[in-house]
């Protein structure tokens, strides 16, 4: 007897990792269309990835989709047209700017607590950071991976694709391991926690806070920054913090938080941590990073920047960087595996270095709008793109730097004049 080809395509996907996370009503649909139109196996794989973009972005089912595309045509559609008419809907989509104001706060996801595990390993805990790269402007930063995974849920983050075990590692030799590196005495570094988990979050669970202290009260010649979307500052507030460390918060509107970086402090949570530990004495920094394109977006930036202005000095402030929503392939496989509802992948994608990310022309706007915003501090405040070529940094600035030791040397001399420090290299 012989086998309906239709079935074995669909056999086939069965077994991709992205049609499983699919609900059963958006499967039988696919099915029905790829039966109906005998797509591919490859077109299935195609008309799955818009059906499950459609559902993380709180839009109509590929169904009704399919149904208004048919009632616009009076004799029955052939399957390149329909695919053709399907995606066109798909990338309006993606070219329009997000709307956040019709989503319901009911559908805001949480984070499910993680459970941490001390861990010995042979790992190193000093590296490059990992989107380090030569086709950007890259800073070279250093990263100490204190604490591999995060309990916060940002929808974007690319910490998903890396620890995917669902658990927050703690190594009980991180102590040791910092004591056990030698940095040359003769160089500046660059070095921070944050790659690999949320710098704070976890307080000084296991010492881990402790430990990146020390390190850097031994090494003079560093800037060593904490990068945290929390409010868990009081271990800071309540012990001796060295002069060349600094703290530091990706700042975004409250409607982005609320709708993408959950489990994370609110923004006036994050405003009034930075200013409790700049009245601490500790030299604080802010991130723009994803700065996102959606309905308002300008607005609600201005208003974050002008609360800035009005809440500290330029003098308190270590650096502010820009960067935007930037993907790796498989953390847009992980996004759509996982069918949450957000819509950080609702953008028109475009090539930049390798990834995935917006336009040039949406880049050259949104970082045009949030740095002219920032003119009172341009002479004041060492501002700086994040893993961005230079063509855009030309967009922005007017000027890039011709490699990654002068950026490297600025950044650094720049923070570190703030430090009230004695030793530099």
């Amino acid at each position: 007897m012989s086998v309906n080809p239709y079935i074995s395509k669909l056999k086939l996907l069965e077994n991709d990792a992205i049609y499983a996370s699919l609900g059963k009503d958006s499967k039988s649909a696919i099915a029905h269309i790829g039966e109906k139109y005998n797509f591919s196996f490859q077109e299935l794989r195609q008309l799955t990835e818009i059906s499950v973009d459609f559902k993380m972005w709180n839009e109509k089912p590929i169904s009704s989709c399919l149904k208004i595309i048919e009632n616009n045509f009076q004799a029955k559609p052939n399957k390149k047209v329909i695919l053709s008419e399907i995606k066109k809907v798909w990338n309006s989509l993606k070219n329009s700017k997000v709307n956040y104001e019709d989503i319901p706060s009911k559908s805001y996801y949480r984070p499910d607590l993680r459970k941490v595990k001390y861990t010995e390993s042979d790992n190193k805990v000093l590296g490059m950071c990992p989107v380090a790269s030569d086709k950007t402007v890259c800073c070279n930063l250093m990263t100490v991976d204190a604490i591999q995974g995060c309990g916060l849920g940002c929808s974007y983050c690319s910490i998903q694709t890396f620890y995917t075990d669902g658990k927050i590692s703690i190594d009980k030799n991180l102590s040791e391991k910092l004591n056990n590196i030698t940095l040359d005495p003769n160089k500046n570094y660059h070095i921070g926690s944050g790659q690999s988990s949320d710098s704070l979050a976890m307080g000084n669970t296991g010492g881990v806070i402790d430990a990146q202290l020390d390190f850097a009260r031994k090494n003079p010649n560093i800037i060593f920054e904490f990068k945290t979307k929390s409010k868990n500052i009081k271990y800071l507030l309540n012990t001796d913090v060295p002069k060349n460390v600094f703290v530091s918060w990706s700042l975004n509107p409250q409607i982005f938080i609320d709708n993408e970086e959950h489990g994370t402090a609110s923004i006036s949570q994050r405003l009034a941590s930075a200013r409790a530990l700049s009245d601490n004495g500790i030299l604080v920094g802010f991130h723009f990073h994803p700065i996102v394109f959606y309905n308002n977006y300008q607005k609600d930036y201005s208003d974050i920047i002008q609360n800035l202005r009005h809440m500290f000095r330029s003098d308190e402030i270590a650096m502010i960087s820009m960067g935007t929503l930037t993907f790796i392939k498989s953390a847009i496989k992980k996004l759509r595996k996982a069918g949450l509802n957000t819509k950080v992948l609702q953008i028109p994608m475009s090539d930049a270095a390798g990834k995935s990310s917006y336009s040039l022309e949406i880049k050259k706007e949104i970082f045009n709008h949030v740095y002219n915003e920032f003119s009172f501090w341009h002479e004041k405040v060492f501002f700086y793109l994040c893993m961005e070529e230079s063509i855009v940094w030309e967009m922005v600035f007017g000027s890039y730097y011709k490699n990654n030791e002068q950026f490297e040397s600025a950044l650094f001399n720049s923070v570190y004049s703030k430090m009230n420090v004695t030793h530099i290299v």
